[in-house]
C-alpha cells in the first residue's frame, strides 16, 4: 500500500512540474520576484557624542546601488565647485539643488549630474571628501552610482562634521555648504521621511535622504536610506543600504528594521 501510495505522489508531482513548466514556457505563468528575491542589507552607524570615532559596519560592506541618494552627493560636488569659483550658489542653480534633495526630482538631478561632469566630477569631489569606495554610474545614469554603508557614513561626516581648513581646489565643504545641505535634508517631503528615522527618538527631527529603484533586469527593488538621527541624547550618522527586495515596501520594512537592530 505504502508503494502504491509513493509511486501516485511521485506521479502527482511529476504532472504539476510538468504543468507549470510549459505555463512558463507559453508565457502563462512567471515566476515573482518574492520567490526570486534574496533582499540583503548593510548597516553603518557613527555615535557623533560618543568615545569612539569609528563607525561600526552591520553586515557585509558591499557595495550597493545608491538610487536617489547619490543626490546629496551630487550636490556636495556641486558646492565644492562653487567654492573653487569663490561663489555661492546660482539661483538656477539652487532651483534644482532644493528639489533634488526634498522632493527627490530626477529632472533636477539630471541637469546637476550634467553640471558637475557625471561620474569624473562625482570621483574628483569624493577624493576631497574622503570616500573610497563610490564609483560614479555610467554616463547619464547617476542612480547607478555603487557606493558602501561606510562610504556613506563617509559623506555624512563631510556634511554634519565640522570640517577643517578649506582652500579652493583642495578641503572639504566649508561651513556655509554643510549648512545648506543639512536645511534641505531637514526638509524633506513627509512622504519621503521613511527610513533611518525609525530608529530614532519621537520628535527628534528627521534630517535624511532616501533612494528607491526597480532594477529592470530582475525586478527586484534597492531601497536606501542615510541621514543623522537622535537617541537618548547622541547624535548618530545611520546609512543603510539594500537590495533585492521584491517590493518597495519590502524593502521600506527592511531599511527600518536593519537600522532599528543597527543603532538599538
Amino acid at each position: 500500500m505504502s508503494s502504491r501510495l509513493s509511486r501516485t505522489a511521485r506521479a502527482k508531482t511529476c504532472a504539476l512540474v510538468a504543468s507549470a513548466t510549459a505555463l512558463l514556457a507559453t508565457g502563462l505563468l512567471h515566476p515573482t520576484p518574492a520567490a526570486a528575491a534574496s533582499a540583503q542589507a548593510t548597516a553603518a552607524v557613527l555615535d557623533l557624542d560618543g568615545a569612539d570615532p569609528t563607525p561600526v559596519v552591520h553586515g557585509e560592506d558591499r557595495a550597493y546601488d545608491t538610487a536617489s541618494i547619490v543626490k546629496v552627493d551630487i550636490l556636495a560636488a556641486l558646492l565644492l565647485q562653487a567654492q573653487d569659483a569663490g561663489r555661492g550658489l546660482t539661483a538656477r542653480e539652487r532651483e534644482r539643488a532644493e528639489p533634488m534633495i526634498r522632493r527627490s526630482d530626477n529632472a533636477a538631478a539630471n541637469a546637476l549630474w550634467r553640471q558637475i561632469g557625471r561620474a569624473p566630477g562625482l570621483a574628483a569631489a569624493n577624493k576631497r571628501l574622503g570616500l573610497t569606495s563610490t564609483t560614479g554610474g555610467p554616463g547619464a545614469k547617476w542612480g547607478l552610482t555603487r557606493t558602501t554603508a561606510l562610504d556613506q557614513i563617509r559623506l555624512l561626516r563631510a556634511v554634519f562634521g565640522t570640517g577643517g581648513t578649506v582652500h579652493a581646489g583642495s578641503g572639504g565643504l566649508d561651513a556655509d555648504s554643510r549648512a545648506y545641505i543639512r536645511a534641505l535634508m531637514s526638509r524633506v517631503v513627509p512622504e519621503q521621511t521613511w527610513g533611518v528615522p525609525a530608529a530614532g527618538a519621537k520628535g527628534s527631527g528627521k534630517t535624511l535622504k532616501n533612494g528607491w529603484l526597480q532594477r529592470g533586469t530582475t525586478g527586484l527593488w534597492d531601497v536606501n536610506s542615510v541621514g543623522r538621527i537622535t537617541v537618548k541624547g547622541h547624535r548618530y550618522l545611520v546609512a543603510v543600504l539594500s537590495d533585492g527586495s521584491a517590493s518597495m515596501s519590502d524593502g521600506v520594512s527592511l531599511v527600518e528594521r536593519t537600522a532599528r537592530a543597527a543603532v538599538g
